[in-house]
């Protein structure tokens, strides 16, 4: 019985046997690495993180600064009535001996008012110059307990700033390493780079090790510039609107990810159409307006819930404007869930279709390729 003669292993053109090619998995996962230590060790990475986390700690910090620069009004107090300016924030006591005193402080204009002594119900009567001060009037007046029949608006203020900080994040981070995905594929055809790539791993495999790369980076990215934001707003006291922040930021994180998926597919299978840098213009056009559109949409449409509601459910402005109308109390429990399945479909499809382009032009360095040529069949 004759045994089958085991076929010879691959060899080079000197005779050594060449490396296994590894499966799709591990060679997904080294593209991956290739593309994270290839940034990490990239100076302009490092110096662009650290200051945009500067950035973001700056702004939260000087906003804690500017909102409460505001001083405390000076009223003068004699020893009867110290008591009753004292605890108070937004009041500063300025002893005096007697009545005559304070009198003479408030004529001055050293002091706003006087507080002092008097047979009234509340034993205490304020003395102003021209007319009483309505910060100093309204900090000894006695509040009554307020029912709200309606949950007040959300500042149009914090509003914007929340729009614009979400739109900001994901616009840039999209772009920054987008644009990195683009640049990086049309440089392994431009120098044939790509030919020796796919002698090694599937273009599917290429594409993928790129897009999860790069998700990573912008993600760490990410996550850091919110663990930043989330330090500075404690630090500076600011606990009311962190509360606010909390589930939405997490919501964003999420959202983030597959939107992010999404584009670089997008940004990947688009380059992948052109063999040279200066010919990357006309392709990657269309894609920078998809990335830039949410943040025109959302800051400039952030108090419109019509047009809020309809951009949470669009897959490339879902990613910021789903976490938005979260902050702003707009949204029901259930629509963050059903926003985010329509957004990993939107996912799927577009990944699926990206493959299939970048797969088929990757070779072809003839010129650019066209779109329906990439599409058709082989």
């Amino acid at each position: 019985m004759s045994t089958p003669t085991p076929s010879p292993a691959r060899t080079t053109a000197d005779g050594r046997p060449r490396p296994p090619v590894p499966g799709v998995v591990p060679a997904t996962l080294m593209v991956a690495e290739r593309e994270i230590l290839t940034q990490v060790r990239s100076k302009s990475f490092l110096i662009s993180t650290g200051v945009l986390l500067l950035a973001v700690l700056a702004s939260i910090v000087l906003g804690s600064v500017f909102a409460g620069r505001s001083e405390p009004t000076r009223v003068a107090v004699v020893p009867a009535t110290a008591d009753v300016v004292r605890g108070i924030e937004t009041l500063e006591g300025v002893p005096v001996e007697n009545a005559q005193e304070a009198r003479e402080l408030v004529e001055s204009e050293e002091v706003a008012a006087a507080v002092l002594t008097d047979d009234n119900p509340t034993g205490y009567t304020v003395v102003a110059l021209t007319e009483a001060p309505g910060e100093v009037m309204g900090a000894l007046s006695v509040v009554p307990e307020v029912e709200l029949l309606e949950e007040a608006e959300t500042d149009e203020g914090l509003r914007y700033l929340v729009s614009f900080g979400f739109g900001l994040v994901f616009m840039m981070a999209a772009m920054t390493f987008g644009s990195t995905i683009a640049q990086n594929t049309v440089q392994e055809k431009q120098s044939r780079v790509v030919e020796i790539l796919l002698s090694t791993v599937p273009a599917r495999a290429l594409l993928a090790g790129k897009i999860l790369g790069n998700s990573a980076l912008a993600l760490g990215q990410t996550a850091a510039l919110a663990a930043v934001a989330v330090i500075g707003t404690v630090a500076t006291g600011q606990d009311e609107l962190l509360s606010a922040l909390g589930g939405p930021i997490a919501w964003f994180i999420i959202f983030f990810i597959l939107g992010f998926v999404l584009l670089a597919a997008v940004f990947a299978s688009s380059a992948s159409l052109v063999s040279r840098i200066e010919d990357t213009g006309p392709v990657l056009s269309p894609v920078m307006m998809l990335t830039m559109a949410p943040y025109f949409v959302i800051v400039f449409f952030n108090d419109n819930p019509l047009v809020l509601t309809i951009a949470s459910y669009v897959p490339f402005s879902a990613p910021v404007a789903m976490p938005v109308r979260l902050f702003l109390g707009e949204a029901a429990w259930w629509e963050p869930l059903a926003s985010l399945l329509l957004l990993a479909i939107a996912c799927v499809g577009v990944i699926a279709l990206g493959a299939r382009i970048y797969s088929r032009s990757l070779l072809r360095f003839s010129g650019r390729v066209r779109l329906k040529e990439a599409l058709g069949d082989a």
